[in-house]
């Protein structure tokens, strides 16, 4: 009995310590909520309830987030770690968290993603690396995030995307790519994301988009392009978004407004399913001439004039070729008649 009892009051001790909460932070029984928020911590705290389904570790100084950092808590589902000065991920930091759902390393110092980084987190469905210093992602760190629905790596340094980073993410439907240094959309390097709904790739520097770029994106319902270096368009790029319906945001990049580029748009704008949400505030750049002045406003002014210029050169040729024709017309009818005068005039001297 006494040993029974002793058995029973030592299982309740063990489970009482593994409630305890970390000096520092506050714990919620109920939800299995542990809130550690800018308290000052430099590494991970030991003893956090293995229970918890919630951590938050936001506003600390971590620098380093070592190996095994997160041992024993399986039952972890959201991870906050944003503004916490990381530097560096060691590998096998995450090992411990199959089961986590939602990371946010957002606003850190992380320039690079160990090779290793998504070996444990299969389950992760939201991953959130804005305002680090990335300057490049590979297929490699994403390669075990087949459960990805949301990536957001805005605000980064990236230069390029090579084809088939993404290949990995069959699942996602949110890629938010703004805020970069992207100068080339390559064919290639949105391959595989046939459930990508929503991509932002505004504020950066592209000024190329290879044809093939978006053949891939079956589901694409928005698509941010605004405040690039974008001068001109070909058509084809866009007939190539085979959707139900996808939004264009081409605003604020330094058109260089022609007919071409008017047609262009023109073109894009009578297909049913797709819609340039910003037209109206496109701008041109260049010539000086029209800086400042909306596309729109080129049909009526430039087109207008090219057109009629264009006219004019082609009913002059059509004049000055159908005059050739009169021209040659009456000379041969011309030359025929004085071949046969010079021919009466041979028969004459010969009946004489």
């Amino acid at each position: 009995m006494a040993r029974s009892a002793f058995l029973f009051l030592l299982s309740v001790a063990l489970v009482e310590a593994s409630k305890v909460c970390p000096h520092q932070c506050l714990c919620y029984d109920s939800s299995d909520l542990v809130d550690c928020r800018g308290r000052g911590f430099t590494h991970v705290p030991h003893n956090i309830p293995h229970g918890t389904w919630l951590l938050d570790l936001g506003g600390n100084t971590l620098s380093d987030l070592l190996g095994r950092s997160f041992a024993g808590l399986w039952s972890l589902r959201i991870l906050l770690l944003p503004s916490s000065y990381i530097h560096r991920l060691e590998p096998e930091a995450f090992s411990s968290l199959g089961f986590l759902e939602k990371l946010d390393l957002s606003h850190n110092w992380l320039r690079r993603l160990p090779s290793d980084f998504s070996e444990s987190l299969s389950s992760l469905r939201e991953l959130n690396l804005a305002g680090n210093h990335l300057f490049s992602v590979t297929f490699r760190n994403f390669e075990k995030l087949e459960n990805l629905e949301k990536l957001d790596l805005s605000g980064n340094q990236i230069l390029s995307v090579e084809p088939g980073t993404f290949r990995a993410l069959s699942h996602l439907r949110h890629l938010y790519l703004q805020d970069n240094h992207l100068n080339v959309l390559k064919d290639g390097m949105l391959a595989m994301l046939q459930s990508l709904e929503v991509l932002h790739l505004s504020h950066n520097n592209i000024s190329i988009i290879e044809t093939e770029v978006f053949t891939s994106l079956h589901s694409l319902t928005l698509l941010g392009l605004e405040g690039n270096q974008l001068i001109h368009l070909k058509f084809k790029t866009f007939l190539n978004l085979h959707t139900p319906g996808t939004h264009l945001q081409l605003a604020n990049n330094p058109w260089i407004c022609d007919c071409d580029l008017h047609r262009v748009f023109s073109k894009i704008l009578s297909v049913r399913h797709l819609h340039v949400d910003d037209y109206k505030n496109i701008t041109c750049d260049k010539p000086w001439q029209l800086a400042g002045s909306p596309l729109a406003w080129v049909d009526t002014q430039l087109c207008i004039a090219e057109t009629a210029t264009v006219l004019v050169i082609t009913v002059t040729v059509l004049v000055t070729v159908v005059a050739a024709i009169v021209m040659a017309e009456r000379n041969r009818k011309k030359n025929r008649g004085k071949k046969w005068n010079d021919a009466e005039g041979v028969l004459e001297q010969q009946e004489k």
